[in-house]
């Protein structure tokens, strides 16, 4: 019993490290779960275990799946020949949740940043070159945050594809400073259906 209170001190810090939470909420949380074993508690602990074990990440999108490819890569009715640019998994499921575009997916893994030292290499940009040749491609809608970061990952993705493929942004409803993953559907919706050439 003595190794109990540094096993909770430990889940403490862990769940404080989640985005959201800070050490006040991270003990809230942990002594709620704990009140709550049974409820709470033992079935978040087999979850977390069942997504530490089978969740990877897409090879061809970078989406987050239990296979090698996920389900959207592997759906023959997404195959449009549109693929959605967006810079992380949490704006793919944002995008999805929207329940608009019915395209394929291409998670960037991040946007360019001069102050964080992260360069084209650093980001899932070749990948989407070989796709848009690959696949077929016939439109590229750029998704990406209305920020200084996304913006330019944009310009330089719309560089490096050329005039090989249109290559659209999303428009009206997406304000500057606005993150998709905290917007809600209609705007999304809004924004996709009124894209233009970038």
């Amino acid at each position: 019993m003595a190794d109990a209170p540094k096993d909770i001190e430990t889940l403490i810090e862990m769940m404080a490290k989640l985005p959201g939470l800070g050490p006040r909420s991270a003990r809230r949380a942990v002594l709620h779960l704990i009140k709550k074993r049974g409820l709470l508690l033992m079935p978040l602990a087999d979850a977390m275990h069942a997504v530490a074990t089978t969740a990877r990440e897409c090879l061809r999108c970078g989406n987050v799946g239990t296979a090698d490819l996920c389900d959207i890569c592997t759906s023959e009715k997404r195959a449009t020949g549109e693929i959605c640019v967006v810079e992380d998994v949490a704006d793919l499921w944002a995008m999805e949740r929207a329940a608009v575009f019915k395209g394929r997916y291409h998670v960037l893994g991040g946007t360019l940043s001069a102050l964080d030292a992260i360069g084209p290499e650093d980001l899932r940009i070749p990948q989407l070159v070989t796709r848009v040749a690959d696949e077929g491609i016939t439109e590229v809608i750029l998704a990406l945050n209305a920020t200084i970061d996304g913006q330019t990952t944009a310009h330089y993705i719309a560089e490096q594809l050329g005039d090989r493929v249109r290559v659209t942004s999303l428009a009206q409803g997406v304000p500057i400073g606005g993150e998709l993953d905290y917007l809600d559907d209609g705007t999304i919706s809004a924004a996709l259906r009124a894209r233009k050439a970038f």
